[in-house]
C-alpha cells in the first residue's frame, strides 16, 4: 500500500494521519493478540473486551446514509514501512514539509489502538455490502515495538485513549441528535408547546431544579426522559429489530429504534402521541393549567414547603409511568386519566406522600422512591388495578420508605395481602 498521508509528532510519538478503504481495514487490520501483553490470559482478557456493540456499528454502517466515524488509531510494527516526503512550494517563499507517502510492504502488522468495535463492525458490514469496501475511513498510524517498553508506550497509549474518551452526554444528545426520535420530537416540542417556551425547560445538566429557579415547569434532561417513556407506547404494535435481525421486546425495544431516524410519517405520529399526552395535562391538571395562563413564576408549585408534584424531576418522570400503566390498564383517554389524575393529592406535603417523596423535617425531596411512587400514583388513581404481586411490591417499598411494618403500611393504604 502507498497511502497519501501528513506526518507530525505530539509528545514521544511521529504519527501519519491518512485513511483506508473498508476493504483494506479488512485486510490488513487483525485484532489485538500479543502486542500489548505476553501474558495469554492478559491477551485473552483484551479479546473480550469486544463486545457485541461492534454489531450495532455494523448496522450503522450499513443503513445511515449519512455515516462517519472518527479516526482510527492502529499502530504498525515489523515489516519495513518507508516514508517518501514530498516538498511543495508555492512560491512565496515558503515549502511545506510532512506531507508525502507512506509505503507499507504488506509485511507489517497493524492492530487498533483506539477503535476495535469499529474495526470489527467495517468487517461485519463489508460482508453484508461488499459495494461499501471502497469507502474511506480517517486512520492515524503510529510506531511500535513489540519489546517491553514498545508494549508498554502501546498499553499507555490505549488506556488512554479510551479511559479519557467520554460517551456523548444526554443533554448533547437532546440538542443535536437527528437519529433519535424522542430527541427530535423533544426539540420540536420545545420550540412550538406553550408549556414548554420561554425557559418553562431548564437547561441543566442534571435532572434536579435549583431551589432559586422560579420559571422552569421541569429540566430538559427529566423532559426528554417522560417522552422517553411514552415512545414505549408508542412502539406497542411497531416491530423493531436488532442488529441480526432478531425481533425485539421490552426497553431494548426503544433503545434500537431511537439509533435510527423513523420516516417522517412516525416522527409525525409520536409527536402527535406526545402532544396528546401534554394537552391532557394542561388541560385537566389544576396547577398545571394556571401556570400556563401565568407563568410568572412557580413558587406556589415549587417550594420550601414542597409544591406540586408535577413540578417536581424526581415525581414527573414516575407520574408519566404511572400514566402509561393506566392507559395500557383502563384504555381511557388521556384526559379522562388526568382529570382523575387531578383528583388525587398531588401536594408532596400532604400526608399521603411525606417520606415517600417528601422530607417534612428538612424540607427537600427524597429521591430513592421511584418505584413506590409510581405505584402509589396507580394505587390512589383505582385500588383494583394493580394485580397482587405489585400489591405486595407497593406494601415492601411503602413499608421501607416511611419505616412501617409491612402489616401497617398494608393497613395505611388499604390494600389486603
Amino acid at each position: 500500500m502507498k497511502i497519501p498521508a501528513i506526518r507530525a509528532k505530539v509528545g514521544i510519538w511521529v504519527y501519519y494521519v491518512s485513511t483506508m478503504t473498508y476493504a483494506q481495514v479488512n485486510e490488513h487490520v487483525k485484532k489485538v493478540d500479543d502486542e500489548l501483553h505476553k501474558s495469554t490470559v492478559l491477551r485473552e482478557m483484551l479479546q473480550r473486551s469486544i463486545t457485541d456493540n461492534f454489531k450495532k456499528i455494523a448496522d450503522y454502517i450499513t443503513h445511515q446514509e449519512e455515516r462517519f466515524f472518527n479516526s482510527l488509531v492502529l499502530a504498525v510494527y515489523d515489516g519495513d514501512p518507508q516514508w517518501h516526503e514530498v516538498r511543495l512550494d508555492y512560491g512565496d517563499d515558503e515549502e511545506y514539509y510532512d506531507i508525502g507517502l507512506l509505503e507499507l510492504t504488506g509485511e507489517e502488522k497493524i492492530f487498533p489502538v483506539d477503535g476495535q468495535h469499529r474495526v470489527e463492525g467495517i468487517k461485519k458490514a463489508i460482508i453484508e455490502k461488499s459495494d461499501l469496501s471502497s469507502e474511506r475511513i480517517p486512520v492515524i498510524f503510529i510506531g511500535h515495538k513489540n519489546d517491553d517498553s514498545g508494549m508498554q508506550r502501546a498499553r499507555r497509549m490505549f488506556s488512554t485513549l479510551n479511559r479519557y474518551a467520554k460517551p456523548v452526554s444526554k443533554r448533547d444528545i437532546i440538542a443535536l441528535d437527528e437519529d433519535d426520535c424522542v430527541a427530535i420530537v423533544s426539540r420540536s416540542l420545545i420550540e412550538s408547546y406553550p408549556l414548554f417556551e420561554n425557559d418553562r425547560i431548564l437547561d441543566s445538566k442534571g435532572k434536579a431544579i435549583p431551589e432559586n429557579n422560579t420559571t422552569a415547569f421541569t429540566s430538559i434532561i427529566t423532559f426528554y426522559e417522560c417522552n422517553y417513556e411514552l415512545l414505549h407506547l408508542f412502539l406497542a404494535d411497531i416491530i423493531v429489530r436488532d442488529p441480526d435481525g432478531k425481533k425485539v421486546n421490552g426497553g431494548t425495544k426503544s433503545k434500537e429504534f431511537i439509533r435510527f431516524r423513523p420516516n417522517d410519517s412516525q416522527l409525525s405520529e409520536f409527536e402527535d402521541l406526545c402532544k396528546v399526552f401534554w394537552n391532557s395535562i394542561v388541560a385537566e391538571i389544576d396547577e398545571v393549567k394556571e401556570y400556563v395562563n401565568n407563568p410568572a413564576n412557580t413558587s406556589d408549585y415549587r417550594n420550601r414547603n414542597g409544591g406540586n408534584l408535577l413540578f417536581r424531576p424526581a415525581a414527573l418522570i414516575p407520574f408519566v409511568k404511572a400514566f402509561i400503566y393506566i392507559y395500557k390498564k383502563t384504555k381511557k383517554s388521556f384526559n379522562e386519566i388526568s382529570k382523575r389524575m387531578n383528583e388525587i393529592t398531588l401536594n408532596i406535603d400532604s400526608i399521603e406522600w411525606g417520606s415517600v417523596l417528601w422530607d417534612r423535617k428538612n424540607h427537600k425531596m427524597l429521591m430513592n422512591h421511584h418505584k413506590a411512587v409510581e405505584l402509589l400514583l396507580i394505587h390512589y388513581f383505582d385500588k383494583n388495578l394493580l394485580c397482587t404481586n405489585e400489591k405486595k411490591r407497593l406494601v415492601n417499598a411503602y413499608a421501607s420508605a416511611v419505616q412501617m411494618t409491612q402489616e401497617e403500611a398494608a393497613n395505611q393504604l388499604e390494600i389486603d395481602i
